[in-house]
């Protein structure tokens, strides 16, 4: 999906897509495809913040030493 992308940029499409949600384009029929992709890329970006946590403690635990 969006492997090669920033964590910003995976932010903004995440908001993008929510934004479709409330906008005039939203559609009943496309509705749930669009929820899946933004469920997905939600859980893509919080394996994202979790490895980036994971690296900060681990380099706070070198520095604290």
């Amino acid at each position: 999906m969006s492997e090669n992308k920033s964590l910003n940029q995976k932010f903004e499409e995440l908001e993008k897509a929510k934004e479709w949600f409330y906008s005039d384009e939203f559609e009943l029929d496309k509705a749930v495809e669009k929820y899946k992709s933004a469920i997905a890329l939600a859980k893509e970006l919080q394996k994202d913040l979790d490895d980036l946590k994971n690296e900060i403690e681990i380099l706070d635990e070198d520095f604290t030493k």
